[in-house]
């Protein structure tokens, strides 16, 4: 009697405890289908990066991760699922934890979809000179929130790449030559030509001045008290600011030593003698 007993528990149990153990060997197949799966897609996009080389690896490396924790936020649900777990209501629960998190990092997502933008198109990229959010300095990270310059007196600036892709961007190290444009003034008494030759001649002597294209040295304004010359020699971008600080120097310099009178303002005062214009 006892033996049928036993018998009878055994039976009675038996079918749940293979149930179980279905569902836990198929959990934990799943479960590791899932995570090589994951991995195997981390580095399918990441590997991408190398068949377009126009845009970033921090781009592809982004989209990889959350590939990757997608696929696992599915295996987990699968998982769940095996058990029996209602996942309708844990999905439910996420997407509202997701639109939750979402409002509460508007900035942060913000950045990070201008983040996105500035990897795919790319406006400028890591040692570029750029002016952008009213700051000027040298790039010296680009990440998916922010973008580090660093100025000419060695400080380091992060801006949120919110304000970057925002605004005007400024990329003074697009092209490989670049035209400088700098203005002087003459007195109206002065030659023209006589000017233009000597500033001519401080451009052919500069190390840093090309040749080709042709330094354009002309007229373009005529002012109440001066002259003024539009100067604009090309340089390699390395040169722009050493020719940018150094050649109007030069220039003044030559102008003095050839008697070119380099104007400033004047103004004529007249005294009035009220008691004689009243006689």
């Amino acid at each position: 009697m006892q033996d049928y007993l036993d018998n009878l528990d055994i039976n009675q149990y038996l079918p749940s405890a293979i149930a179980w153990a279905n569902n836990i060997f198929l959990a934990i197949i799943i479960l590791l289908i899932g995570l090589w799966a994951a991995g195997k897609t981390y580095k399918l996009i990441v590997g991408l990066s190398k068949k377009s080389p126009h845009l970033d690896d921090t781009l592809f490396r982004f989209l990889g991760s959350v590939a990757r924790y997608a696929v696992i936020a599915f295996v987990i649900i699968a998982v769940l699922n095996r058990f029996g777990v209602q996942t309708t209501s844990i999905v439910a629960m996420l997407g509202a934890a997701g639109i939750a998190v979402g409002l509460a990092l508007q900035g942060t997502l913000s950045n990070l979809a201008a983040g996105v933008m500035l990897m795919i198109f790319r406006p400028y990229k890591v040692d570029d000179f750029i002016a952008a959010a009213g700051q000027f300095g040298k790039v010296t990270e680009i990440d998916m929130f922010t973008t580090i310059l660093q100025t000419f007196d060695n400080q380091q600036i992060i801006i949120p790449n919110s304000q970057i892709w925002g605004d005007q961007i400024i990329n003074h190290s697009h092209y490989d030559i670049r035209g400088v444009d700098m203005h002087f003034g003459i007195a109206y008494d002065e030659n023209i030509d006589a000017a233009r030759k000597v500033i001519d001649d401080v451009l052919a002597q500069h190390p840093h001045i090309l040749k080709d294209p042709t330094p354009f040295v002309e007229v373009e304004t005529l002012n109440d008290s001066s002259v003024d010359f539009l100067v604009r020699p090309f340089c390699k971008g390395e040169h722009y600011f050493d020719i940018l600080y150094s050649v109007p120097e030069q220039v003044k310099k030559a102008l003095d030593e050839n008697n070119i009178e380099i104007p400033f303002p004047h103004r004529k005062v007249i005294l009035v003698n009220e008691n004689a214009v009243a006689e």
